[in-house]
């Protein structure tokens, strides 16, 4: 068998194109992701509620309306959080598997959102913000590794960018929450409380769920492996992939070694998938998604729009985008390719961060609610509506895919706490920024890092679209010994072997 004859290849879906499934094929496959989705509910549930509650918050504890420090700490806290739980979530998942990683993330979440919504002062809330931290870093890292492990190749974009909607949904959600408590005694309490549900919900529907086939492969658990993927493929396709899983695991069991994170770099292929990957995440970040997305209620206050409910349902409007944008790329994502879909998006995002620092510029006191104020809000739409379908969903999905079975989780978790120390820089830092070299430079600054994420994806970053695992594998193998390099499959191999 060949990497052309791979089942899930293009090759392979040629010659069978009856076995080719597409993204509403299989109920079962599509109720999977949706669950292990709420992982990303619940991280974007907490990236947009903070945005609405730090406004109240501010009412409540005159020490915070007092320290843009302290109003930092408290959203970036939970970044630290994210950025251990992320950091650790990678040998979770390869020591427990992917179902009792995510069910460990919804237990700290729900205490933390518990802690926060009864928090007496500021540092206590904090204490809350870091416990949800480490229950989103956690499924920050699991919830794409089990939606792509379990996701036939020809839809697996698709399937993983639904965890990206889950985010951009719940904080959708969040805005939501947050205009309907507005008038509610405890504002910010209900709006950070309520946190706790999904993850419940989440926790008890990921009991009914089984294992990631893969993992339950690579710890020879063959039986139940067999058992899931019956439920994904039809008779025949079913035959095939566990003929290749099982070649696959052979290989890798011949040379299984306990991985560490130094391994990472020293093996050149796999140094090459965690720059693209670690990469990708970075500049999802410092080209300053989450900035817009914790502070766009201040942003539109900072525009002339005064009202916290205004500036509520600006940035309801601006969420709604959000997630609209997210379906868009989970239809492109698998048409278009990911390269290209994160190179027109980054494309968009630099013009519209150039219309949001000239709004700033020009805006004067006498403008307040004029013109400017509505261009810095058009901006902002336009920001949301260029990085949601491209940015949004392309990294993400690019670190399910990028690395072997062994590497995967251990890498997918270090690329992750990349993001999270990313978006916790650009977190503890942008109004800090903002208030001593102006708005309108600090989005200057993060259009001249687009730009430079786009140098970055055009030479790094492969295209992955519709390529199985191994035929992946196959692309980082060339790059790092060049195209005449012996880079024979690992299922001609474990053939070989057996």
């Amino acid at each position: 068998m060949t990497l052309e004859t791979l089942p899930g290849s293009s090759g392979y879906l040629d010659l069978f194109p009856e076995r080719r499934m597409s993204y509403f094929s299989n109920p079962y496959v599509l109720g999977l992701t949706v669950v292990a989705g709420i992982g990303g509910l619940l991280f974007g549930y907490d990236t947009g509620v903070i945005s609405g509650a730090l406004l109240y918050i501010k009412d409540d504890f005159k020490v915070v309306n007092q320290s843009s420090f302290l109003q930092e700490t408290i959203v970036s806290m939970a970044l630290v959080g994210a950025m251990i739980g992320a950091a650790s979530g990678g040998w979770i998942n390869d020591a427990y598997g992917r179902k009792k990683a995510t069910l460990l993330a919804d237990v700290v979440f729900t205490a933390g959102a518990i802690v926060m919504a009864a928090a007496p002062d500021p540092y206590v809330l904090i204490l809350g913000r870091f416990l949800v931290g480490l229950g989103v870093g956690i499924a920050s890292v699991t919830a794409p590794v089990y939606i792509a492990e379990a996701s036939p190749s020809e839809v697996r974009g698709g399937l993983v960018s639904t965890n990206v909607l889950m985010i951009t949904g719940g904080q959708f959600l969040s805005y939501l929450v947050n205009l309907a408590f507005t008038e509610v005694r405890g504002t910010w309490r209900w709006m950070l409380g309520v946190s706790a549900i999904p993850a419940v919900i989440q926790f008890f529907f990921m009991l009914c769920l089984p294992e990631s086939p893969r993992w339950l492969f690579m710890k020879n658990e063959k039986d139940e492996a067999i058992a899931v993927l019956s439920k994904i493929y039809d008779i025949a396709r079913l035959e095939d992939e566990v003929d290749h899983l099982t070649a696959a695991e052979e290989e890798e069991r011949q040379r299984k070694k306990t991985v560490r994170y130094l391994d990472v770099f020293r093996t050149k292929e796999i140094r090459l998938a965690f720059l693209a990957g670690a990469g990708l995440q970075a500049f999802q970040q410092f080209t300053g998604i989450n900035t817009v997305m914790y502070y766009s209620p201040t942003i539109v206050q900072m525009a002339g729009f005064n009202s916290n409910q205004l500036a509520l349902l600006l940035s309801l409007i601006v969420a709604a985008m959000n997630a609209a944008g997210t379906v868009v790329g989970i239809y492109l994502i698998d048409h278009f390719g990911r390269k290209k879909l994160a190179l027109s998006s980054l494309f968009g995002v630099i013009v519209s961060l150039v219309i949001l620092a000239w709004a700033f510029f020009a805006q004067t006191p006498d403008s307040s609610n004029g013109i400017y104020g509505w261009l810095a809000v058009i901006g902002l739409a336009l920001y949301i509506a260029f990085f949601a379908p491209g940015m949004g969903p392309v990294p993400w999905t690019v670190n399910s895919e990028i690395y072997p079975e062994q590497y995967r989780g251990i890498c997918g978790g270090m690329s992750a706490t990349v993001n999270w120390i990313s978006n916790l820089i650009v977190a503890q830092t942008f109004l800090t920024i903002a208030e001593a070299i102006g708005t309108g430079f600090t989005f200057l600054i993060l259009a001249g890092i687009a730009l430079l994420a786009v140098v970055f994806v055009t030479v790094y970053v492969p295209e992955t679209k519709g390529l199985t695992f191994v035929e992946v594998e196959q692309i980082w193998k060339e790059r790092a010994y060049g195209s005449g390099y012996n880079t024979q499959s690992l299922l001609e191999q474990g053939n070989q072997s057996s």
